[in-house]
Formats: structure tokens, sequence, C-alpha cells
């Protein structure tokens, strides 16, 4: 007969079997038994006696599998009730890192240990960023809460583990003259459009060429953030992901049209058109409604704009941004012209006022000013000579 005993947890009785498998190595397995603790405990130690019966001369169940074979089930499950741009960069980080370091290693589900993944995260911090490695310990502590839902495991070992500090970010931002030189350099390429709408609107990639004609009220002078284009991989395929949702609730916002940018935009609208009359049958309709294609209705790719920025900027012997740094750009430059920390918020399409001061915070010039005036102002302090 197996061996075992009862458990408490959380006001429960578990069924705590002690076994060795068919390969020598002594194993330990969980069981609910449903019962609580309080005068329960009789039937409770009948549960246990019958799962010991019941056990004997049985493998492990899910409890015996490779951690890493557990993982890529877990991508199963959670596939269905996220979205695919989430379940993208789940996979990746998990199938491409994840699961071969812990395959190669030959560790179980049961076996796995604190010590284990964080050697796993020691070992990557050598060749990624503090960032990159808390969201592998994302994934990992979401797919061990759901083995210890499951009963497979007792506790979530990555709850023991010290995650790495995150690096405090330092955006890389154009100033005023910066933003106007590149708008001036980007006029009449495939690179104009997502340019503005990044550096004035403050647009992530993915929201800029997601704009539809359909989200901008040339009536009442708004712009509606609601579509997002995103490129994926998606085991093993590039796939291109068109979606009515934005990264967050708050990233769906409403901003102004400016006149400038309602000019450019009807001309745009206006070359559109007369494209499609020349190019008849040979223009792509499938792309019909959005702002930024090209000459013959072809979509600007994401990873087109990732590549092509760099390279604009050396040509025309610019300063090297990223692409995104282009919705720090605005808000360094809101921040400087004194609008108000909340109002910025509201721009970006941030879902929390902390994420927004986190990374703003050390540019809000103005505030810091107004406190060194009230401080001089108080002590009295006045200039020499």
């Amino acid at each position: 007969m197996v061996a075992g005993h009862l458990s408490e947890k959380k006001g429960y009785y578990y069924a705590v079997l002690n076994y060795t498998n068919r390969q020598g190595c002594r194993k330990t397995k969980w069981i609910a038994t449903g019962y609580p603790v309080k005068g329960n405990k009789r039937k409770a130690e009948a549960f246990l006696m019958e799962q010991r019966h019941s056990f004997q001369e049985q493998e492990p169940l899910h409890g015996g599998v490779l951690f890493a074979d557990f993982m890529e089930e877990w991508l199963d499950v959670v596939k269905n009730s996220i979205s695919v741009v989430t379940y993208s960069s789940y996979s990746n980080l998990t199938k491409k890192v994840i699961c071969p370091f812990f395959r190669k290693r030959e560790i179980t589900l049961q076996e796995l240990t604190a010590k284990d993944i964080q050697d796993f995260y020691q070992e990557e911090l050598k060749r990624v960023s503090a960032s990159t490695v808390i969201h592998y310990h994302a994934n990992i502590h979401k797919a061990l809460k759901y083995a210890v839902k499951l009963d497979l495991i007792s506790s979530n070992p990555a709850d023991k583990v010290e995650r790495p500090r995150k690096e405090h970010f330092v955006g890389n931002f154009y100033d005023a003259d910066e933003i106007n030189h590149l708008f001036e350099v980007s006029k009449g390429t495939h690179l104009e459009i997502p340019i503005l709408l990044g550096a004035f609107y403050a647009m992530r990639r993915s929201e800029a060429l997601g704009l539809k004609w359909d989200a901008i009220d040339f009536e009442r002078n708004t712009i509606t953030i609601r579509h997002t284009v995103t490129y994926v991989d998606l085991d093993g395929k590039k796939q291109l992901i068109t979606q009515d949702t934005t990264k967050t609730k708050s990233s769906l916002r409403t901003l102004p049209l400016v006149p400038f940018v309602k000019e450019r935009f009807l001309r745009l609208r206006a070359e559109q058109m007369e494209n499609q009359r020349l190019c008849r049958k040979a223009y792509n309709r499938e792309f019909l409604g959005y702002v930024c294609v090209n000459e013959i209705g072809d979509l600007i790719r994401p990873n087109y704009v990732t590549e092509a920025f760099p390279k604009l900027l050396e040509a025309k012997g610019m300063r090297r941004i990223r692409f995104h740094d282009l919705r720090h750009s605005c808000a360094s430059l809101m921040l400087a012209n004194g609008v108000p920390m909340k109002q910025i918020q509201e721009w970006m399409g941030h879902s929390d006022f902390s994420t927004t001061a986190n990374i703003y915070a050390h540019l809000e010039y103005n505030s810091k000013l107004s406190s060194a005036d009230a401080m001089l102002a108080g002590l009295k302090i006045q200039p020499e000579g």
C-alpha cells in the first residue's frame, strides 16, 4: 500500500501520498479531499485510506511529466482565453526560451524547485534585460498556479523566487526642433503619416497603422483610436492581426483633429481616391478603410515601419531613436510646455496614472521650477549683488 497522511491547507484536508515510481524516485502527490477541517477528520481519514488503496501500482499522473511539456500543455489551455497577440507573446517566450532550458535538464513538474527557476533567471540575465526575465517569470508563475489549481503540485515554487529588479525606464526623446525636422524629411514617404501620428498623437505603432477613415470625424474634428494592426509570430508563421481592440480600455481614446493634420488627411484621402481610379482592378481593396496604405492600396506593415524608420534617420543624418520613442517625445514636449501629468495620461492612453508618472516624472521641469521658486520665497533668499 502507498504511504500517506492528512495535511491541512486553507481550512481543508488534503491526502498526501508518498510513493516510489517505476524509476525508483520518491514522489509525493497531494489530493484535495473536499472536506473542511472542522468536524470532518473521520471522513478525511476514510478518503485517505481509499486513495492509498486505489493509487497502489499506479504511475504518477501529470506530476511525472516534464516541466517543459507541462508548460506547452498550459499554453494550449490558455490559448482560447487570451488574445492572439498575447498568446503569440506567451508562446514565443515559452517554446523558444523557457522549455529548451528545462527540457535539457529533464526536470519534471513535481521535481521543480525554486532554485531551478532561479538558476534559469540567472542564466538568462547574462544575455537579456531584467524586464525580459520578469516576462519569463510571469509565464512560469501563471502556469504553476494552474498546476496548483489542478492539485498536480502542492505549492507554487515560483512564489519563492527572487525576481530581478525592473530597470527604471529612461526614454530617448526628440526635442521640438528634431520633431519638426523629422516631419520635413519624411514628407512624401510611406513613413510620413505613421510618424505624424506617433509624434503628435503619441500613437503606438499598432494604433497608427490601424487608424481607419471612419475613426476620423471631419465634422466634429476628432480622431478616435479604437483599431490596431499587429504582426505576430504564431507557431512559426508570421501573421497580420487586425482587431477592433486597443492595448487597454484606456487606450481607446478620442483626440482633437487639429487643423494641420486635418488638412493633410483631406489631401491624403483625395490622393487615395485618385489612386483607386488610376489603378482600377490592380488596387488592393482589402484595406480600403485604412489610412496608412501605399499607392496601390497595400497596408503599411508593422515590420516595414520598424525596419524603414532607422534607415530614414540614418539617411537624413538624424539621431537614432526607435519609432516608439516618438510617443515618448510627444509626452516630453507636453511636459516641457506645462501640460499637467493627468492630461498627458489621457492623451497617451495609459490605464494607470502611476504609469505616466513613473515614466515621465523626471521630465516635469515646470513643477520643479515652481517648487524651487516656492522654497526661495519661503526662505526669503535673494540673489547677491
